[in-house]
């Protein structure tokens, strides 16, 4: 019988992370498997509800994915095809258009939705 433990608070999602890595790797469909399994979705409900990460508005997906790969605002300009829209896109003057979502994440290999933005309540 498969025995997953409840995550309630810190200390239990310790212990579900140390025993998650332990179980790293384990063959899917064995005891091992179905047990890291559990553990995942157990730990990523947790930390959903109890650490959420907001989502991240364009400007700032487009910002850290420069610095981290060392591209420069000419870069964004040469696939937007004008500095001054890289420029008004940055500072959030302007948002992307479909188009422009599209290009970014085609070329520099970004999910699409990351590009979108967080969506307003209907």
């Amino acid at each position: 019988m498969l025995h997953v433990p409840v995550i309630r608070n810190e200390d239990d999602l310790t212990a579900a992370l140390r025993e998650i890595d332990r179980l790293w790797g384990a063959e899917p469909e064995t005891e091992d498997g179905d047990r890291l399994e559990a553990l995942i979705t157990l730990v990523t409900a947790y930390e959903d509800k109890h650490h959420p990460v907001p989502d991240a508005e364009p400007a700032d997906v487009l910002a850290f994915v420069m610095e981290q790969r060392g591209l420069t605002q000419a870069d964004l300009a040469r696939l937007l095809g004008s500095r001054s829209r890289a420029s008004e896109i940055l500072n959030r003057k302007r948002g992307l258009t479909l188009e422009q979502i599209r290009r970014i994440s085609r070329e520099w290999r970004i999910p699409p939705g990351s590009l979108i933005g967080p969506l307003e309540a209907a």
